[in-house]
């Protein structure tokens, strides 16, 4: 076997790519050994005995499909998790989206006539002070206190 270290080279400068992705034609050693010149590689290459491989991909295949896994709520686990459940969900949106909720309620409830100004006000302050812990806790204590009815929502 000849020595083609330097074609090799000249090859990947010519091709523009490494040496590792320079293929030289197992059965044409001794043509492309005489080739001295970038002139003469580049005849090679026309020729077909020198080519470029292909880049090697990296296949997403197992990326995708752990995306939808965790798309579908899979792979969730305590063992899975980094960070406390305070870290992954903050209070802070966690109280707003209760609050929003609340909020949207009683305004619904004013909007509707089930309620006065006067009690939205003060629920409203209630609601804002933390002492109902969502809608239906604010809805049984509306209840409790006879301001609105059972079938009502």
């Amino acid at each position: 076997m000849t020595d083609l270290r330097h074609q090799r080279r000249m090859a990947a400068e010519v091709l523009k790519c490494g040496e590792n992705r320079v293929w030289m034609d197992p059965d044409r050693c001794e043509e492309i050994a005489k080739a001295v010149t970038r002139s003469d590689i580049r005849l090679l290459i026309k020729g077909g005995a020198i080519a470029k491989k292909p880049v090697k991909g990296i296949s997403s295949a197992r990326k995708k499909k752990l995306k939808m896994q965790k798309e579908k709520g899979r792979r969730k686990g305590p063992g899975s998790r980094k960070g406390a459940k305070n870290a992954r969900y903050p209070r802070k949106r966690k109280w707003v989206v209760t609050i929003r909720a609340i909020r949207a309620y009683l305004r619904e409830l004013r909007d509707e006539g089930k309620i006065d100004r006067h009690t939205y006000r003060i629920y409203y302050r209630r609601a804002k002070g933390g002492v109902f812990r969502s809608k239906a806790h604010l809805r049984s204590h509306l209840i409790d206190e006879g301001i609105i009815k059972e079938e009502e929502k």
